[in-house]
């Protein structure tokens, strides 16, 4: 393969030459002769994870990757424009990229009958559902396409197959992943810096995120957000509405290094800090370093949410506002999209979504990745704190990836009036109501 000539930054070829060997072994185990990885760039690219991981060819918000991945034989990209965009100038791990007008499944069922695998079992990514897509991720005319080629191949979902490779993170993930937290940070700095009263909601988002492109971070990239007095959950982005001192800003901050998200969940506080934000803040530190130390390789589902709900009870004073201390726990996978388990459970610990329930005795594997970020709630559920970090599953517990203090952190006082007035999507035409 020639010298790559575009400076992107890449994994190396032993990190190939590793995931191509362990998924191997398990297609070996579960007698599958190809895995076809199909295009699908929705939920921040989360949906093709499995083609890019396999052959180091993505990036962008809207790119359409599909890969053909044999258990003996050449690794196969297919994407429009393919070998301009991820021929050997670009990456050097896959040599046969080919061009296609957009008919993926019948390019990689042209694959597949190449490597005369019309009789074997077939292993797709994202047939059935995965952590977040009960219905599946492969489009219906792909299917389609792949199965007339195909008449007597039979097609299995590779979900879990993938999952279980990709859950364990390398060195050279586990450094990228490093790299996609540091520059978060980066990020929150400037949106302390932002967060003063009168400045709008959006113009703090857009200095969150301008903080981490201008540091190399990709798209796509997961970031809710909401802003007000006591916003509960996040919403999907900003509005036009100018901050007020005393507000909290919560955020699903992340940034793409290579397509690896690592994630935080901050709170941030417009010049000061409610008491009872500050109490819970408090309570939330010593529930989440009581957590950690419990968050160690071989441990379930089911025991870390047991232990989410057990320590907050054990912390709950006898009286006050705290009295009565309830925890919820919401856990998943770090990575290039979903990466297993998906854990969302209501105050006291009570899952309400069917993956989590799948997940209950899924046990914890050293050198995972996840966002571990549980929320306490006074006994009425009136006022919550939940806050987050990227985490990193060692022998010893649980370590933070972030270096970042815990807790809600309160923007200082300063002068901040630089965003554009002369148009936005917010401004009012002539005659407007």
């Amino acid at each position: 393969m020639t010298t790559v000539t575009h400076p992107y930054r890449r994994f190396s070829l032993q990190e190939r030459d590793r995931r191509w060997a362990a998924v191997r072994r398990l297609m070996a185990r579960e007698n599958i002769a190809a895995i076809v990885a199909p295009p699908n760039p929705g939920n921040s690219t989360d949906w093709q994870a499995d083609a890019r991981y396999l052959s180091h060819c993505g990036g962008g918000a809207d790119t359409s990757i599909g890969v053909v991945f044999p258990l003996e034989g050449d690794v196969t990209v297919v994407a429009a424009s393919a070998r301009e965009r991820w021929g050997s100038a670009v990456q050097d791990w896959v040599k046969d990229v080919r061009s296609v007008n957009r008919q993926y499944g019948s390019a990689m069922a042209e694959r597949l009958l190449e490597l005369g695998l019309d009789r074997q079992r077939i292993g797709i990514s994202g047939l059935n559902g995965g952590t977040r897509t009960p219905e599946g991720t492969i489009m219906h005319g792909t299917f389609r396409a792949l199965a007339e080629a195909l008449p007597n191949a039979e097609f299995i979902d590779v979900g879990e197959l993938m999952q279980e490779v990709r859950e364990v993170k390398s060195a050279e993930e586990i450094a990228v992943l490093q790299c996609s937290i540091d520059i978060v940070e980066c990020a929150l700095d400037a949106q302390l810096n932002a967060a003063q009263p009168g400045v709008p909601d959006y113009v703090v988002w857009a200095e969150t995120m301008h903080a981490m492109f201008r540091r190399g971070s990709e798209l796509s990239v997961h970031f809710n957000w909401l802003s007000g007095s006591n916003p509960g959950r996040t919403l999907t982005r900003p509005t036009a509405r100018p901050l007020e001192e005393g507000d909290l800003i919560l955020g699903e901050i992340e940034a793409s290094v290579l397509g690896y998200r690592a994630q935080r969940l901050p709170v941030v506080a417009v010049n000061k800090c409610p008491d009872i934000i500050r109490d819970l803040s408090a309570a939330h530190g010593e529930l989440y370093s009581a957590l950690l130390e419990k968050f160690k390789p071989g441990v379930s589902v089911r025991e870390l949410i047991n232990e989410t709900v057990g320590i907050a009870r054990r912390i709950a004073p006898g009286s006050g506002p705290l009295a009565g201390l309830r925890a919820s726990l919401i856990l998943h996978g770090r990575g290039l999209g979903d990466d297993r388990p998906l854990v969302l459970t209501h105050l006291d610990g009570v899952p309400f979504y069917d993956a989590t329930t799948r997940a209950l005795d899924f046990t914890i594997p050293q050198d995972g990745i996840y966002i571990c970020k549980p929320a306490v709630a006074t006994a009425d559920g009136a006022y919550q704190f939940a806050w987050g970090d990227t985490v990193h599953v060692q022998a010893r517990g649980a370590q933070r990836m972030g270096k970042m203090p815990h807790g809600v952190q309160v923007s200082p006082r300063r002068s901040f009036t630089d965003w554009p007035t002369d148009v936005t999507v917010y401004s009012q035409p002539a005659g407007g109501q």
